[in-house]
């Protein structure tokens, strides 16, 4: 149970860091200071929500269909490795430094929309949580629940950190090889996840 609880955590947090519309939103909120607490709270709960789902959708459909846990086991191996790969393009094609906007702060349910748009319309985020969580959770039967609430506590980490600590990486971002490196760092991550499922 503790190695699906660590699990669970450590894959949520790879999988999040992966840079995208959401991830650079929260960033940007966190930078402006501006409706912080309610973006963090829109991409954790939606998180929370995929997550529980991948991990009891999945394993109902494990007990139906025999071998769709290998399958979805490969298929994540497949995804990972194709995902790190854009990681590593993005990488070699440079960064673009981060610089917020100096305009009027938007109104709360503005910014919410725009959280909840960036989260639920992403089908990167269906592939992370559904399905590749699912896949992932299967592998610690009978504790996926533990894989799946350890999950939903990295994201809420993720974003809290993301969100309140951005002010303290404003200069380290306004430069575009910090996103260089972490792109760098991020492909390697999928890349060992993926190791880990495929020889695991």
């Amino acid at each position: 149970m503790l190695e699906a609880v660590v699990q669970g955590y450590l894959v949520a947090i790879s999988l999040i860091l992966a840079i995208g519309a959401q991830n650079a939103f929260v960033l940007r909120q966190g930078l402006r200071r501006e409706h912080v607490l309610p973006v963090v709270a829109v991409c954790a709960l939606s998180d929370a929500v995929l997550i529980a789902a991948g991990v009891a959708g999945f394993g109902a459909l494990s007990r139906s269909v025999p071998w769709l846990g290998e399958a979805m086991r490969w298929a994540g191996v497949a995804f990972l490795l194709v995902y790190g790969a854009l990681r590593f393009r993005a990488a070699a094609r440079g960064g673009e430094a981060l610089r917020p906007s100096e305009a009027v702060a938007a109104p709360l349910g503005q910014v919410v929309g725009t959280a909840l748009v960036l989260t639920w319309a992403n089908p990167h985020v269906y592939l992370d949580t559904v399905v590749l969580m699912g896949s992932i959770s299967a592998q610690y039967a009978p504790h996926q629940a533990a894989f799946g609430v350890a999950a939903a506590f990295g994201s809420l980490s993720f974003f809290t950190a993301l969100g309140f600590g951005a002010r303290l990486l404003a200069p380290v971002f306004a430069r575009a090889s910090a996103w260089v490196w972490l792109e760098i760092g991020v492909g390697c991550t999928m890349w060992a996840i993926a190791a880990a499922l495929a020889f695991g």
